[in-house]
């Protein structure tokens, strides 16, 4: 190892770029830190520049002595699949608006005598649980249907399906399988 020909700690005059193969770093213009520039590069905002001395600076330090921001603005979500919103009604969640207002206007028809029995999220089983030659098991395989009812004692099985989802192969299988397995014709609410 050889020894440093300059005094430790080294000194460097003002404007000097390069000390042998080193850059030297413009003191003139503080470097963001990995946390600032992720901010930077989510938000677009750069820092300030003197961060540590202003008591309203955005980026604070924190307990662990790293900047951390006082706020972030919340990441996009990314919609839906199908660009339904999900909602609630007195505790009852729907996967979409429209699934909502069909259960609405099922409760306004059980109101009125029309059906009985209303019920939703009903499961079916369409295969049972079995175990391979290996010994590991197979799930059972399930549909769950968004409405059931009862009108003029025959069960009614209902689904609301967008375009888009009655299209979906395995939402087909499923459709076809309730029928094969059960006799169930699922009723599809557009």
């Amino acid at each position: 190892m050889t020894k440093r020909s300059a005094p430790w700690p080294m000194v460097v005059p003002v404007g000097t770029t390069m000390v042998g193969t080193a850059r030297v770093r413009d003191d003139g213009r503080p470097t963001m830190t990995t946390a600032q520039r992720r901010i930077y590069e989510k938000t677009g905002n750069p820092p300030q520049t003197a961060a540590l001395d202003d008591p309203l600076d955005p980026f604070a330090l924190n307990a662990h002595g790293c900047i951390t921001p006082a706020h972030i603005a919340p990441a996009k979500k990314k919609p839906a699949k199908y660009r339904n919103t999900k909602c609630e009604h007195q505790g009852i969640k729907f996967d979409s608006q429209r699934e909502r207002s069909h259960w609405f206007h099922l409760i306004q028809q059980q109101a009125a005598g029309l059906i009985s029995d209303l019920r939703l999220q009903v499961s079916f089983v369409l295969t049972e649980r079995k175990q391979r030659d290996d010994g590991t098991w197979e799930r059972a395989s399930k549909y769950v249907a968004d409405f059931t009812y009862v009108r003029d004692g025959k069960l009614v099985v209902e689904d609301v399906k967008s375009e888009a989802t009655r299209k979906n192969r395995a939402y087909i299988q499923k459709r076809k399988q309730m029928l094969d397995k059960h006799g169930i014709t699922v009723k599809e609410i557009k």
